[in-house]
């Protein structure tokens, strides 16, 4: 949504079915669809590579997060950042890549919720293919937010705990599409749609 709010025509790539999604969507491995763009290999998914201007991808983010070393013992997480990285690589378009704080790449931008004036905290890190960092501005912890991680038991600013219900979780990130379990896997709208200005500029003859 953020994308299309920068100006793009907007296709999504997921290996579950997205029926809730607002825009064209395509139910793929995202892996395979990349590789079969960057071969031109014939995919069933319509598209050659030259019908896109830039890709964003957000690889799964469980083996990077905070507490993913709270669960190794029980489950272990499979690195799909770096072989995304290899093939937008490939692909010579400009690219984006979304993932939590500690993940092994680049922070060309560190973006908070509160940056927004959202009720989401919600630090996500964005690498660019131009390896240029982006300038924003500063966070600011000082106000309450919604935790929207889970099935619905989040937390607050500070010691303040509580449980969060979609519609809770809807108002925090800006989005009024998705189920709670969706919500929980998303990031705010209003970090795409900066970021695609961004790219907007970087696309401009």
């Amino acid at each position: 949504m953020g994308y299309h709010r920068a100006g793009f025509d907007v296709v999504g790539v997921d290996i579950a079915p997205q029926p809730r999604y607002p825009f064209e969507f395509v139910q793929a491995d995202a892996l395979e669809f990349l590789e079969t763009l960057t071969r031109e290999l014939p995919g069933g998914w319509g598209k050659p590579i030259g019908a896109y201007d830039a890709i964003h991808a957000s690889p799964p983010c469980q083996k990077f997060t905070a507490f993913a070393s709270l669960w190794r013992e029980r489950k272990t997480y499979t690195d799909l950042l770096t072989p995304t990285r290899a093939l937008l690589e490939q692909t010579g378009l400009p690219w984006v890549i979304e993932n939590v704080p500690g993940a092994p790449m680049r922070p060309d931008a560190v973006l908070c919720g509160s940056m927004f004036g959202l009720g989401v905290r919600r630090h996500r890190w964005f690498e660019f293919s131009q390896g240029e960092p982006m300038m924003t501005l500063a966070c600011d912890h000082s106000r309450e937010t919604v935790c929207v991680v889970g099935h619905g038991g989040g937390a607050g600013s500070g010691t303040k705990v509580k449980r969060w219900r979609a519609a809770e979780g809807a108002e925090a990130m800006g989005i009024g599409w998705m189920n709670r379990d969706e919500l929980s896997q998303a990031i705010p709208p209003a970090y795409t749609e900066l970021i695609g200005y961004q790219l907007m500029q970087h696309l401009a003859p």
